[in-house]
């Protein structure tokens, strides 16, 4: 345990690492599990509970709202899906949106098609749900758009503001109240449209400073945005999946370079079992 550990209060330690969360979760599953089978030992059940938690094999099958809930169990939700489907990227399959949210439903069954339709416009910068990606591609852009996922859409204000007052009255930009982090972001054009970067990254570190929930590293926003002198908002949202840096700092995925490997064999669930998915598109008419 590090030295600002032991300075934190117990509050404050329970905060960080969600341990209530985790809690409230076993008491529930426990109770749910105990209906069905009276005879089950709550110490063997905790005890599994929370090896399962320690493992990040804890968020398979499990319902989107709780695999979202901290940043540890986003990261074994993306762990556990590039490990159960990488074999889609190593026979060269090319999936559209629909396709790689049926994969995703596989492991979570109420997985939100928005935040996969999200995703594919940070690797197609529009809308077009049937174009194909490579399970790469998705992959890395999916892990920066679910890990990040609050942090982006208030970065999305951030960058509607900042257009807003160039276009118009040039007022200063209010960095945008953490607590609006719901709902769908505004559409960003990536054509002409753009702001100054500097701007953009003086209003990005400010909310980083107080921000509540992940947000990238600010020397990877920096480095980013101060490579240009403007920037469009999926501008870089795409170089930010593309920066090994995002990678190293979720860190959960290997090098883009071994992402393909066949390595820790532990997930139970096997791409190499499951069909591959059908889109409603490409349903054959009855």
């Amino acid at each position: 345990m590090s030295g600002a550990q032991f300075s934190m209060s117990g509050e404050e330690y329970l905060a960080r690492h969600h341990v209530i969360t985790y809690l409230e979760d076993a008491v529930s599953q426990l109770l749910e599990h105990k209906e069905e089978n009276p005879r089950v030992n709550p110490a063997k059940f905790l005890s599994d509970y929370f090896t399962s938690v320690h493992r990040g094999n804890h968020t398979l099958f499990r319902e989107y709202e709780y695999i979202k809930a901290t940043p540890h169990n986003r990261t074994a939700f993306i762990r556990i899906f590039w490990k159960c489907f990488r074999q889609v990227g190593k026979s060269g399959d090319l999936l559209n949106a629909k396709e790689y949210q049926s994969l995703l439903c596989l492991l979570c069954p109420d997985f939100p098609l928005e935040l996969v339709q999200k995703t594919a416009r940070i690797v197609l910068m529009d809308d077009a749900m049937d174009c194909l990606m490579s399970f790469t591609d998705f992959l890395f852009a999916f892990q920066l758009q679910f890990y990040y996922d609050e942090f982006l859409y208030t970065a999305s204000e951030i960058y509607t503001n900042i257009m807003s007052a160039t276009r118009g009255s040039r007022d200063a930009v209010v960095v945008p109240s953490v607590s609006r982090t719901k709902g769908k972001p505004p559409q960003l054009s990536d054509g002409p449209d753009s702001v100054e970067s500097t701007q953009f990254f003086e209003a990005v570190k400010m909310l980083c400073e107080t921000f509540q929930f992940s947000h990238p590293p600010v020397d990877i926003l920096r480095g980013i945005l101060m490579s240009a002198p403007r920037v469009s908002f999926y501008g870089f949202l795409m170089a930010l999946a593309k920066h090994e840096g995002i990678n190293s700092a979720v860190g959960i995925l290997p090098p883009k370079a071994q992402i393909l490997d066949d390595t820790d064999p532990d997930i139970q669930i096997s791409s190499a079992r499951t069909p591959r998915p059908v889109s409603a598109a490409s349903k054959p008419a009855s």
